[in-house]
């Protein structure tokens, strides 16, 4: 007969650990906006095409999507560590070719390289935090500092891109992942002690990882193109519909096969359901914030990189802030959906504020209290969706429920540069037909143009964070962490002692 056995002490080495893991996070979410400021000044030099400059950023985020769940069930299987230092060295090979890159052609496959050893990785990093910090209390803070760097890294690669892109060149935009990844491999290396007893040696699920690949790669890139060749192209109808018969056909091979590539009994807890949805809403409201905000202070407001870059500070300080003081502390304290859904709210008011943008708009009157205000709230809520979302899980399935989390993420962000993108298009078509009579000065009448659809765009976003914030307090019912049977996600943990936030993942010992 089975037993419930608690875990092994806790690995003094942990927090050194996370250390690693944190500036390994930081790495590939900088990379994710270092390389939109520098691709301009790559394009010039290596005779990129208009029409081919979209591969520097989709040839990354196709091998990254498509390949996440693969990373997620390879970090299972070969474990954590091992995976982690494998990916971390494969992503400075890959930013070391891209940097020294010749051509479109070996920069294009540089980013794909990226892609691939990013899928390796980034499961790999929030697994090991998932099964490294199984107590309430340090759990809650390990994933407020990870919360924060995953979600205000972004706007930290803005400034470090500026600095990059003005003063060096763009090639150090990639070499500089080069000390990233070596000295979070070689700490890892040395420091990081996976839990033993938590891989999964099943046998690998080739029909899921072909059908899943293909099936996210062709969503991924069925929104990039509509981006820029429009919703009605028959080749984006064609990747909207291969998408589809292909991850129904993965779900219905998931749910047969004996060994499957993502157990659904993963996807279908209600919490865990409810965090993928709600984070990857967000997503979708935050990417084409990052990408009108950027375009409003550089080409309507005539900042530099480096200024612009400087310019989302308070949104970093706000997620920070969030994260690591609000979410962290009230984790243990209150049920994830009042931190999740009032977080997503706050969220939304401070992106309502930014509906108000025009010509003149007041940095410090507007778009300053605007940042905190989306800082704030999406810090407090990334931080106890990122816990929740491996929080109760078998040690097995650790892998796979992390990639779920980045999936979720990548394909709200495919889907929030294209959807917002076409929106305000949209609407800056519509004001230039509608004053075009009228107008005096025709650059004047693009930047309002720009700035309205910048505004329609927005409003989108507004109601889609009120509805992430909905999904959350909806779906998500689990109780506070250590607060009974409904203290875990999905139901799994169970309390340890008798003390009120001890809560470990139960090793069952045969």
């Amino acid at each position: 007969m089975s037993k419930i056995a608690d875990t092994s002490l806790p690995d003094p080495s942990r927090w050194k650990a996370l250390a690693f893991i944190a500036l390994a996070q930081l790495m590939v979410v900088l990379d994710a906006t270092i390389v939109n400021i520098a691709l301009p000044s790559a394009q010039t030099d290596l005779g990129i095409s208009e029409g081919n400059k979209q591969w520097v950023i989709t040839a990354y985020a196709l091998a990254f999507g498509g390949l996440l769940l693969f990373g997620g069930r390879i970090a299972d299987l070969w474990g954590r560590k091992r995976t982690f230092v494998v990916g971390l060295l494969g992503f400075a090979l890959a930013s070391a070719l891209g940097g020294a890159a010749q051509g479109q052609a070996m920069m294009f496959g540089s980013r794909a390289l990226q892609g691939v050893f990013g899928a390796l990785l980034a499961p790999a990093a929030l697994s090991l935090l998932a099964v490294m910090f199984t107590d309430a209390k340090e759990r809650a803070k390990a994933f407020g500092i990870y919360g924060a760097i995953a979600g205000g890294g972004g706007a930290v690669g803005l400034i470090l891109g500026g600095f990059l892109t003005e003063y060096l060149n763009w090639r150090w935009t990639f070499f500089v992942n080069i000390p990233f990844a070596v000295l979070a491999a070689a700490g890892a290396y040395f420091v990081i002690r996976e839990p033993a007893g938590g891989r999964n040696r099943s046998p690998l699920d080739i029909p899921g990882v072909v059908l899943s690949t293909l099936g996210l790669v062709s969503l991924v890139y069925g929104f990039t193109r509509a981006e820029s060749a429009g919703w009605s192209d028959s080749l984006t109808v064609g990747m909207f519909i291969a998408a589809g018969v292909l991850l129904v056909a993965f779900v219905a091979t998931e749910s047969r096969v004996r060994s499957p590539l993502l157990p659904l009994r993963v996807l279908t807890d209600r919490n865990r359901g409810g965090v993928y949805l709600s984070l990857g809403l967000a997503v979708i409201a935050m990417f084409g914030l990052f990408l009108f905000l950027t375009y409003y202070l550089q080409v309507v407001q005539g900042y530099s990189p480096v200024k612009t870059g400087f310019a989302f500070m308070p949104m970093i300080a706000g997620m920070i802030t969030g994260s690591t003081q609000i979410g962290a502390r009230l984790m243990t304290r209150v049920p994830p959906r009042l931190l999740m859904g009032p977080g997503f709210l706050v969220a939304a008011v401070g992106m309502l504020l930014l509906t108000q943008l025009d010509l003149d708009t007041s940095y410090a009157g507007v778009i300053l209290p605007a940042q905190l205000l989306l800082g704030l709230g999406m810090g407090t809520a990334f931080m106890p969706a990122m816990s929740l979302a491996t929080h109760g899980i078998e040690p097995r399935d650790a892998g796979v429920a992390s990639a779920m989390v980045n999936t979720s993420q990548q394909v709200g962000g495919a889907i929030g540069t294209a959807l917002l993108n076409t929106i305000a298009a949209g609407a800056t078509t519509a004001y230039i037909a509608d004053h075009a009579a009228g107008a005096g000065d025709p650059k004047l009448l693009q930047f309002q143009a720009m700035v309205s659809g910048f505004a329609a765009a927005i409003w989108w976003a507004v109601g889609i964070l009120v509805a992430a914030s909905a999904i959350a307090v909806t779906l998500v019912n689990t109780g506070r962490p250590g607060s009974g049977p409904t203290g875990s996600a999905g139901g799994t943990g169970e309390r340890v002692d008798g003390t009120e936030d001890e809560f470990r993942i139960p090793v069952v010992a045969h």
